[in-house]
């Protein structure tokens, strides 16, 4: 009877929330309409502007003109919510074309970015996990290593940049190496914690059974440690997803964040915005994944 309380009351709690986070969307919609009505119409504001305002006003993306235009393509100031959604609709009907290196899909911008993640992100795991165990099982390692840990580990990612672009010689590559190098750390001191901190008992029976080391280590080590590895993956992933987009900006070529920047350029409000709600749901469809992993090999003692 309890169980079947707890399962009602859970539901319950979920049906809510989903009920209070859609009533704060329409609200959000509701102030993005009301914020973004104009004040007045586009040939009335045109009349009050001399030749040379109309002119500055037209090289900022925003001709006094457009809303009169009646076609709806282009619009000054911060777009309405009717046309971002149909900049969201234009951009998904047809996600993968490729017009040159300036205009690709949406789908193909993004591909190459979690391309850039996905490779930096298992060349940190290659490198930090059986780092993080030497450091983790090993006291003068630990001892040995941690003020390199502490002074490269608040380093911002981006600062690499520079360094990697002279060295490689790659715009691509250079991304990728900012994503190992942001992914790293976390992951190694996660793993070093973990494997840190696994029950004397459990190592002491292993011991007791003279397990070798390296089945030790698979076999008791590592599935003891491996929520607080997950974790640290969790964390990289996030930080990568998140230095990805802002190194694009710089390097360019392509991906969501060069798409971002050059949108910007065009002075296409509504492209931005998409852009970023996008990196926002990828974002948290990767944590969500994540999230699943760790709720995978997590365990009760």
């Amino acid at each position: 009877m309890s169980n079947i309380w707890r399962t009602y009351k859970g539901r319950s709690l979920g049906l809510r929330a989903a009920l209070v986070s859609l009533l704060l969307f329409l609200l959000l919609l509701a102030v993005w309409h009301l914020a973004t009505l104009p004040a007045v119409s586009g040939a009335g504001a045109a009349v009050t502007l001399t030749a040379e305002e109309i002119e500055y006003l037209k090289m900022m993306g925003k001709d006094p003109g457009a809303a009169a235009g009646g076609d709806g393509s282009k619009q000054g100031g911060f777009p309405a919510p009717a046309d971002f959604g149909r900049t969201v609709w234009k951009h998904l009907s047809n996600p993968f074309y490729d017009n040159g290196p300036n205009d690709k899909g949406i789908a193909i911008q993004l591909g190459h970015s979690l391309a850039r993640v996905g490779l930096g992100f298992v060349l940190a795991c290659l490198v930090a996990v059986p780092l993080g165990f030497a450091i983790g099982m090993s006291p003068l390692l630990r001892r040995a290593l941690d003020p390199y840990i502490q002074v490269l580990k608040p380093i911002s990612p981006l600062a690499w940049m520079p360094l990697a672009l002279y060295t490689i010689k790659d715009s691509s590559a250079s991304g990728i190496f900012v994503i190992f190098i942001c992914s790293v750390w976390p992951m190694l001191i996660n793993t070093a914690f973990g494997v840190a901190a696994v029950r004397r008992d459990w190592l002491n029976v292993a011991a007791t059974l003279e397990v070798s080391p390296l089945r030790k280590a698979f076999l008791v080590i590592l599935p003891a440690a491996a929520p607080t590895i997950v974790t640290g993956m969790r964390i990289s992933m996030g930080i990568a997803w998140l230095v990805i987009v802002a190194a694009e900006m710089l390097v360019g070529g392509t991906g969501i964040g060069y798409f971002v920047w050059n949108e910007w350029n065009n002075l296409s409000l509504s492209n931005v915005i998409f852009a970023i709600t996008l990196i926002g749901v990828v974002g948290m469809l990767l944590d969500l994944l994540f999230g699943r992993l760790q709720k995978a090999v997590s365990y009760v003692e």
